[in-house]
Formats: structure tokens, C-alpha cells, sequence
């Protein structure tokens, strides 16, 4: 160890480990924060920062950085990562290592060993390493790395204090990490000869002479175009390099990757005692022996996804939503309308708050116990660790479009959202695959559309509402499908991505982590219910009961009549010409949920039935599906995009695929009627 002087009060900490590491989990118990944590890549694709709680003596900061598995800049998240160690000059960091996988994690631990920065590893699962009867000696792990190392275990909050505790006494000691010599005694010399070349050139006066010289004698393109070397100090430094490879035989790259795996492969052997011999199948390879069968994968998810459809649209989601129904329109609604009748308020004003503002958001908001059912369903999925699963079954189909089962991430958080699906491709290193997945996340039905569904249901599929909804996913996956198909053979022809994916093993999900995630959707939907969707329901009210003159009239001479008139036959041929149909589907750009509430006001209940047929529903829900996302998914899009011609492609295909495809139900669906 080397001392140095530290001047600063305030503790800057970083989170660096491979993905499913446990490092959000470690972040929102140091910080009080409530980020999602999921069991696949691309789950952090930003660096957050949040203040430790816990230890109140000191102002430390912590950021959490994305999961990689090396500081190589090949993806989005090591560039992050790699940028913030280098350039933003932490004061310790924290190292998360998976303890039940400690072979693979080390690799990184050696790379960020080589910054010479105060470090403690953060040897995380313990409990699971325990539960399966393994010990780890952490006494030898630490004095073979020559790094502190200290138990814990994020999720059940143990060991945490300690963790804090060393952090602070490793910066309060201006202590740093010497560099220990991993590799053989002919690469040890090379990596000597390198650093001593940083001494005469004077480039590198900084503490990360060992690490520079490993990038560049790896070739690392980022590393040698941040020197300027001259011609003859870059004929030096490979001449160095090429006699190493030229006794090896092989390239400079896998001989660093190779020493490295050799010196863990050492230290874990003898730090790690198993109770299993190296063959045991475990239970999760022994579930994952079935649910991810190349015959049997892909089966299995679409039955689990049509048992969930089963239960949210089923006897106990209706239940649920019949419920809330009651409680907001028979009850709340009919007590007020009496109250605002007993205080002689104007007719007008008691429609607006009647007909307006409690038909139209009350008439979403009596949706949310049936949605929060379904979004406690798909977490307790991805809690489990079958997700991870999910998207690695589907990498080999998504290579026929084109795509990786990277891809999928993002995609499987469309059905929650677009905006962070979109934000989530950031992920995808190749420009052509990351625009083609911003284009097919849309066609996956997101939370939003889940209130249209469920109103139309109500009326015209109420047996079978289950068959609806997953018929409507399918074709969403299919547009997906097609579209894709369409592009990769035209605009965007490209290379296919590869894919690599750990798959973390099953778990049983915590309440605390059922609750964060089910929680912040519901408070995005009440957000929604209580701005967006009260505003447009104020504003549907209001249009529909004065014309240009701000004269009070019927619906049908209403300012929204004259609009939605003009619209209207655009649509006649999809099965929903009337205009209070148009004219929901205008203000979906602002919100999904405020069509719903949209038609509750237009039709005022049950016109409904009487406007719309089964098939003509079924076409409406159709366009819902398919059509441009709200404004906030067309803000992120363009954001990811990076162009406004790629965004306005977007936009237009969207909306014409939605027209296409719900014009071809409503006439095939009328011609197959006519002739039965």
C-alpha cells in the first residue's frame, strides 16, 4: 500500500460489477433508492448517483454503474463505465462480486485492480454460497488480491455497515492498491518496458501506468489514440508486444485473457472449497432442462403469458374491476351528483364533474386493480429469473429478423412502457439493430393500452376477454415480426448482433422487491390519472358541449363533433367512421389511458354497445395496438433515433400499419360473417 493526501469531506464511491451481480440491489440499500432491478442486462444503462443513508457522519455518495463484464470498450455500458474510472477519478470503489460465481466476476476485479484506485470487493450472495454448503476463505481471497474483501449480501441486507465502514477508513488512510503482478515473468517485462516508455515521454503522470500499458499492449484502439506517440516511441512499445506474441504464438489480446483466467483459476481453486463435485446439476440447470428446450421453450412462455391473460381477464381480474367500478361510479359518482343536486349547482357544472371528470377518469381508474394484477404476475416472472430465460429462447428466432435476443430486453419492456423500453436499446451496440428494435417496441401493447382493452371488453368480449387481449399480443409480436422482416431486407440490411447472456439462477421474489416494482407503476398510473388524463377529460367535456361560439350545445354540434366528422371517414373502413371514435384516438397521442377515458365521456356508458359491433371493436382495439406511440415515447424515440428522418419514419409506418391492418380485420372479419 501508498499513502496519499486526501483533502475532500465528501466520499465519491462507485459500483462496479458484472451484471446480476447484486449492484442496484447494494445501491438502493446504501441509498434509500428505489431503482428497478432485474435479472438481465441492460437494466442500467445509465450511471446513477444517490447519498448513503445509513452512515450519517459523512457525506458519501455512491453511483451505480451499468453491470459489465470488462473495462474493453466494445458496448454502450462499458463506455460508461470505463469513463467514469478513468475521467471522473472516484475516491474508493466498490467492487460487487458474485460470490457463487466467483471465477467469472474476478476477471474484472483484475482489470479494475490495475487502476491503482482504492478498492474494496464487495463479495455479495454469501447466502446462497452458504445455502449450497460452499466456503469461501476470504482471509486468503484478500491476501491473494491484495484487495479488502468483505462478506455481504445485498438483498437481505447483511454486511452492508462493514462494507460502509471500509470504505471510509480506505479513503481516511489515503491508502491506494498497489498493483499485483499477475502474469508471466516474459508479459510482466514487456508491461514494465511499456510503463518506464510513459516516464521518458512524460504522457502519464497518473496512477493507471499499469492498466495503460496492459490496453496498449492488448491494442486497444481508445488507448493508443489518447497518446500521442511519435512514430518511433509506437515501433518501441510493439516491438516490445510482438516479441511477446511471437513466443506465444498467438495474439496479444488472448494472452492477457489468458494469464488473467490462470492466476484466477489459482487463487479461486484454492479460496473456494465446494460441498458439490464440478459435475452436479443443480435444480435450476435441471428446470432450465425444460423451460428452455429448443421444442419446448417457446411453447411454455406463450402458455404462461395466456394463463396470465386467463387471470388478469378472468374471473378474478373482473371481479377486481367490477369492484373498483362500483365503488367509483355507483357509489362516489352517484353521492356526489346527489350532493352537487342538493346545493342547486348549475347543469353545467355538475356535467363536468359528473360526465366529465369522474365518467372520464374514474372510468380508467376503476382499471387499476386489474392492472396492478397483471403487473404483479409479470414481476413475480421476472423476479424468478424466468425472463432472463425469455429472452434467451427467443435470441434464435430473433436472429431470423435480424436481431439478438439483446433485443428482446428492450422489447419485453415495451409491454410495461415504451419510454424506457426506447431508453433500454441504448444496450444494442450495432445503429441498424438499435433502430429497428426502437421500431418493433411500439408494437409490443404496452400498460397504457390496458384501459381500452378492458372498457371494450367489458362490453362485447366479456367470456372470452382473455382470448382478446392475447390475441392482440400476438399480433402486436406479429406486426413485430413483419416489420422487421421488411426492414432487414431493405433500409436496414446489417450484420447480426451476437448475443451472450448469463442466465442467474431461480429465485423466490422478496415482497420488498414485488413492492418497489408493482409501486412504481401504480404511482406512474395515478400520476397519469391525476394530470394528464383529468386535463383531457376536462378538455373532451368541454369540446363536446360548446361550438366555436362557446355556446353550450349537444355533442353532435359540438367543436369535438366538427373535428371528429372531418376525421371520421378515414376510418369508415376500418369498422369505426363515428366520430367519437376519431376523435379518442387523437387524444391517445397524449396519453393511451385518455382514449379510454375519451370514450367514456363521448358515449357516456352504454351508447357504446350501440355504436360498436364485436368486429368493429375488435378492428378498434386493433389500431389502439399498432398506431404511434404517446408523445412522451415520440420525445425518447427521436432521442435514441438521432434522426429526425429514422423518427418521422417511424411515426408515419406506424400509423399506416395500424389503418392497414385494422381495415383488413374489419373487411375480412365482415366478408367471413357474410358467407357463414
Amino acid at each position: 500500500m501508498q499513502t496519499k493526501q486526501t483533502q475532500n469531506k465528501i466520499i465519491s464511491v462507485v459500483l462496479a460489477g458484472n451484471p446480476n451481480c447484486g449492484k442496484t440491489t447494494l445501491f438502493n440499500q446504501l441509498t434509500g433508492s428505489k431503482q428497478y432491478v432485474g435479472n438481465r442486462p441492460g437494466v442500467t444503462v445509465e450511471k446513477r448517483t444517490g447519498k448513503v443513508r445509513s452512515f450519517l457522519e459523512r457525506d458519501i455518495y455512491v453511483t451505480d454503474l451499468p453491470g459489465i463484464y470488462s473495462l474493453s470498450p466494445y458496448t454502450p455500458e462499458e463506455i460508461i463505465s470505463r469513463n467514469c474510472l478513468l475521467y471522473d477519478e472516484p475516491d474508493v470503489i466498490i467492487n460487487i462480486v458474485d460470490a457463487s460465481n466467483l471465477e467469472r466476476n474476478l476477471y474484472l476485479t483484475t482489470q479494475l485492480a490495475e487502476l491503482a484506485k482504492p478498492m474494496v470487493i464487495a463479495l455479495n450472495m454469501c447466502d446462497i454460497v452458504e445455502k449450497k454448503g460452499d466456503i469461501i476463505d476470504v482471509g486468503y481471497l484478500e491476501r491473494q488480491l491484495g484487495i479488502p474483501v468483505i462478506p455481504i449480501s445485498a438483498s437481505r441486507n447483511t454486511g452492508i455497515d462493514q462494507l460502509i465502514e471500509k470504505v471510509v477508513s480506505l479513503y481516511d488512510s489515503g491508502k491506494y492498491i498497489i498493483v499485483k503482478n499477475i502474469y508471466s515473468h516474459e508479459v510482466d517485462r514487456s508491461l514494465r518496458e511499456i510503463e518506464n516508455l510513459f516516464k521518458e515521454i512524460q504522457q502519464n503522470n497518473n496512477t493507471h501506468n499499469r492498466w495503460t500499458a496492459i490496453k496498449l499492449f492488448e491494442g486497444d484502439s481508445v488507448t493508443w489514440g489518447h497518446y500521442k506517440f511519435t512514430k518511433a516511441q509506437k515501433e518501441r512499445i510493439n516491438m516490445y508486444i510482438n516479441k511477446v506474441c511471437a513466443s506465444k504464438n498467438t495474439d496479444c489480446e488472448m494472452i492477457i485473457a489468458d494469464e488473467r483466467y490462470k492466476y484466477i483459476c489459482s487463487v479461486t481453486q484454492k479460496a473456494v472449497t465446494r460441498k458439490q463435485p464440478a459435475d452436479f446439476i443443480s435444480i435450476s440447470d435441471k428446470i432450465d432442462g425444460i423451460i428452455t428446450n429448443r421444442i419446448l421453450a417457446i411453447p411454455i412462455f406463450f402458455i404462461i403469458m395466456l394463463v396470465i391473460f386467463i387471470i388478469t381477464f378472468g374471473a378474478p381480474g373482473t371481479f377486481l374491476r367490477d369492484s373498483a367500478q362500483y365503488l367509483i361510479t355507483d357509489v362516489f359518482g352517484n353521492a356526489i351528483e346527489r350532493i352537487l343536486t342538493a346545493l342547486n349547482t348549475a347543469n353545467w357544472a355538475k356535467s363536468l364533474v359528473v360526465d366529465g371528470i369522474i365518467a372520464g377518469t374514474g372510468s380508467v381508474i376503476s382499471f387499476l386493480p386489474q392492472i396492478m394484477l397483471l403487473f404483479t404476475m409479470l414481476s413475480l416472472l421476472e423476479e424468478s429469473g424466468y425472463m432472463s430465460r425469455a429472452a434467451f429462447i427467443m435470441d434464435k428466432p430473433l436472429q431470423y429478423i435480424g436481431l439478438s435476443g439483446k433485443a428482446f430486453v428492450p422489447m419485453l419492456l415495451g409491454f410495461g412502457c415504451t419510454v424506457p423500453a426506447v431508453l433500454a436499446t441504448r444496450t444494442l451496440e450495432n445503429i441498424k439493430s438499435k433502430r429497428m428494435t426502437i421500431m418493433l417496441i411500439p408494437f409490443m401493447s404496452c400498460s397504457a393500452k390496458m384501459p381500452v382493452y378492458m372498457l371494450l371488453i367489458s362490453y362485447f368480449f366479456a367470456d372470452k376477454g382473455f382470448l382478446v387481449v392475447f390475441a392482440i399480443y400476438l399480433l402486436g409480436i406479429t406486426a413485430a415480426i413483419l416489420t422487421a422482416l421488411l426492414f432487414n431486407n431493405t433500409a436496414l440490411k446489417g450484420k447480426k448482433a451476437p448475443f451472450v447472456m448469463e442466465l442467474p439462477p431461480y429465485h423466490i421474489p422478496t415482497l420488498k422487491s414485488l413492492k418497489i416494482h408493482v409501486a412504481e407503476r401504480m404511482k406512474d398510473f395515478m400520476i397519469k390519472a391525476g394530470t394528464i388524463l383529468l386535463g383531457a377529460s376536462i378538455l373532451i367535456w368541454f369540446l363536446q358541449s360548446f361550438d366555436f361560439s362557446f355556446k353550450m350545445v349537444s355533442p353532435d354540434e359540438s367543436m369535438l363533433a366538427i373535428i371528429g366528422k372531418f376525421i371520421a371517414p378515414v376510418f369508415s373502413v376500418c369498422g369505426f367512421g363515428d366520430w367519437r371514435a376519431s376523435v379518442s384516438l387523437l387524444t391517445g397521442i397524449a396519453a393511451k389511458e385518455s382514449v379510454a377515458s375519451t370514450l367514456s365521456v363521448l358515449y357516456n356508458g352504454t351508447s357504446i354497445a350501440n355504436t360498436f359491433t364485436p368486429l368493429s371493436a375488435f378492428s378498434f382495439l386493433v389500431f389502439i395496438l399498432l398506431y404511434t406511440p404517446c408523445i412522451a415515447a415520440l420525445s425518447a424515440i427521436h432521442k435514441e433515433m438521432k434522426s429526425a428522418k429514422w423518427t418521422a419514419v417511424t411515426i408515419i409506418y406506424q400509423i399506416f400499419a395500424a389503418w392497414l391492418a385494422s381495415a383488413l380485420v374489419f373487411q375480412v372479419g365482415t366478408l367471413i360473417l357474410n358467407l357463414i
